[in-house]
């Protein structure tokens, strides 16, 4: 048996084996973590942003980019806080990153990490991309609608979740691809279809509808004792890494 039939037969293992939470469920798993394990938010913040900004590097490398910016699109919850993370992260790893972030939120934490972002040279754009600006950019990321998304959709990101759902540039989701359903999916008139998912905590079960090209799960931080509690059959992370493949 050589290696690629080890490779395909680990990632098809660790898909069939992984549970897909229901909303209720990935919620209360977070509870649980804030208050019975002590983590702090910008603590989980800070270890899902960083295992989504690999995951984006493993899935596009800066080689393949071609000098090319990745644009985050940040909302106003924990998932726009983890983008904020990422595109400093993105940027260590050397590459381009701007903001596009229309609503933003006037709390310490989300205001320091905005803060480290503009420190560190990211633009942060005042309104989205035209057409001819559209050639500058190879990623898309979409974090603007975490595992607690309700519709409708508010006014201010409708701009942007249209730009994402139309455009041919590839899309990197995290956790959710904004606008789905968290249990059913994508919405009956279409939404984001993001070439990459990475999970976090757990996949969510609309993941389980995701059709695009490679699905991470990222977040290594859940406690075994809370992994057991939920039956949530987390697949073994290679080595030192925050990430894992589930598809490919």
């Amino acid at each position: 048996m050589n290696i690629l039939t080890i490779h395909k037969r680990t990632i098809y293992s660790c898909r069939s084996m992984v549970k897909y939470l229901k909303q209720q469920e990935a919620i209360d798993i977070d509870v649980a973590l804030f208050n019975e394990y002590k983590f702090s938010v910008d603590q989980l913040m800070e270890l899902a942003g960083l295992s989504c900004a690999t995951a984006i590097a493993k899935s596009f490398p800066i080689n393949e980019l071609k000098n090319k910016s990745l644009l985050i699109c940040v909302g106003p919850g924990n998932n726009g806080g983890d983008g904020l993370v990422c595109a400093r992260h993105m940027k260590l790893f050397g590459y381009n990153s701007e903001l596009y972030y229309p609503k933003r939120v006037d709390k310490p934490l989300y205001n320091n990490l905005l803060h480290q972002c503009i420190s560190m040279n990211i633009p942060v754009l005042d309104k989205l991309p035209d057409a001819n600006q559209l050639e500058t950019y190879g990623l898309f990321v979409d974090a603007l609608f975490g595992f607690s998304f309700k519709p409708p959709v508010r006014a201010e990101f409708v701009p942007v979740l249209e730009m994402l759902k139309k455009s041919k540039i590839p899309v990197a989701s995290i956790d959710i691809p904004s606008g789905w359903d968290i249990e059913m999916g994508e919405p009956n008139e279409g939404g984001i279809k993001p070439d990459l998912l990475i999970s976090l905590t757990a996949p969510k079960l609309c993941a389980q509808k995701f059709e695009g090209k490679y699905h991470y799960l990222g977040g290594r931080f859940v406690p075994p004792k809370l992994a057991e509690k939920y039956d949530l059959s987390l697949p073994e992370y290679p080595g030192t890494e925050c990430c894992v493949l589930l598809k490919k």
